[in-house]
């Protein structure tokens, strides 16, 4: 596809999805503003990015640290938020935290201390999302912190100086409705704001299911397809 049809069909679709934003946050009595879209970019060039940065997008986010880094190196100069949202294994951390503005994957204790020397390197704070997870217990699911240990892990974050604890992420567990995960979501949230007022972010929510996430309280949803298309083949 030429660059000008590209380009008029990522608008296309950021117009279908900023309308389904919107029309779910006036459902939920929420403005608009207090979501903010995250699209994901992974598989896509670099010159998707580059539309999508001419078209108003800010935020962009990448679930595999190879193609994240170079990316995110051939696209410095556009100012972009860039999101880590993949799993991270902890011998990847600290050079995932020199070049991501957020990471919202973190899901155990292994990954703070990484990447807090990432952080250091970098020389300025790393915010941080604790992916919780919304499987039942003991199903081999995605990926999450144990619910049970949300508590332990914030408190590691929060006492470490290179890191801002941002708030929760999480995943509807695939193949079933998630409304009932997302409202399970709400109410792990309430509970986590009790002691961590200032972590307000929510990221949850994807092509599929954006609309209950926003029901269910959240700030930021991450959106591939319905933006971008479906993926490219990679080989």
């Amino acid at each position: 596809m030429s660059g000008a049809g590209r380009r008029d069909q990522i608008a296309a679709n950021l117009t279908t999805v900023r309308g389904r934003i919107a029309t779910a946050c006036a459902e939920a009595g929420r403005e608009p503003e207090d979501v903010e879209l995250v699209v994901v970019t992974k598989f896509f060039p670099a010159s998707d990015v580059r539309l999508l940065a001419e078209l108003g997008v800010s935020d962009v986010g990448e679930n595999r640290h190879q193609e994240a880094e170079a990316k995110a190196a051939e696209c410095a100069d556009l100012g972009l938020r860039w999101h880590f949202i993949g799993g991270l294994q902890s011998n990847k951390a600290a050079a995932v935290a020199a070049y991501a503005d957020v990471v919202e994957s973190v899901d155990r204790r292994k990954l703070v201390t990484p990447l807090a020397r990432g952080a250091r390197e970098r020389g300025r704070p790393l915010d941080v999302l604790i992916q919780v997870s919304l499987d039942p217990p003991g199903s081999a699911g995605r990926s999450g912190a144990d619910p049970a240990d949300l508590a332990q892990l914030a408190a590691l974050v929060r006492e470490t100086e290179e890191l801002r604890l941002r708030g929760l992420m999480a995943v509807a567990p695939l193949g079933a409705d998630p409304a009932p995960a997302f409202e399970r979501l709400a109410v792990l949230r309430r509970s986590f704001l009790v002691d961590h007022p200032e972590a307000t972010w929510l990221s949850a929510g994807m092509s599929g299911d954006l609309e209950e996430a926003v029901r269910s309280g959240a700030t930021h949803v991450r959106i591939g397809s319905a933006v971008l298309g479906s993926r490219p083949q990679v080989k």
